[in-house]
């Protein structure tokens, strides 16, 4: 097959509408917007919400909680994901991290939590890490910076 011989799905492909082009094309004189009215004319119709003045549900519904706006989210990784992915000795960084695609967006840092065993000992450098992240690291005679840059 070349590039040249390919073609759409049978049926994939529809003309587009060509609105108001006279009384035999079936689309002509209203153009399919029927007889007057608000949505009839140009740059008419409504908000998006809005109910014909009746109260909107955005507005009938109560509020509740709130947005922390100075919260962080971080990227989690957990040990056991080190322990497959990364020899004994490694350094591990942010950047090491995304070479070896275990994270893919890095929010506000990243963050080691303890779930899994390891027997490897790393040299993790990362944004934050639990406290079971980092006893078991040191256990396994690695060392964690956390806080530490890229």
């Amino acid at each position: 097959m070349k590039l040249h011989e390919l073609k759409p799905a049978p049926g994939s492909k529809k003309p587009r509408k060509r609105l108001g082009r006279g009384n035999g094309s079936g689309l002509g004189n209203t153009a399919g917007k029927g007889h007057k009215g608000q949505k009839a004319r140009s740059g008419g119709g409504v908000r998006p919400g809005f109910e014909g003045g009746q109260m909107p549900v955005t507005r009938r519904l109560p509020k509740r909680g709130f947005t922390n706006i100075f919260g962080k989210e971080y990227t989690v990784i957990n040990i056991s994901d080190l322990e497959e992915r990364f020899e004994s000795g490694a350094d591990i960084t942010i950047d090491a991290l995304f070479e070896v695609g275990l994270i893919k967006k890095q929010r506000d840092g990243v963050k080691l939590l303890g779930n899994g065993e390891t027997s490897k000992s790393f040299t993790v450098r990362l944004d934050r890490a639990s406290k079971a992240a980092v006893e078991k690291i040191t256990a396994a005679g690695g060392t964690v910076e956390a806080g530490g840059a890229r």
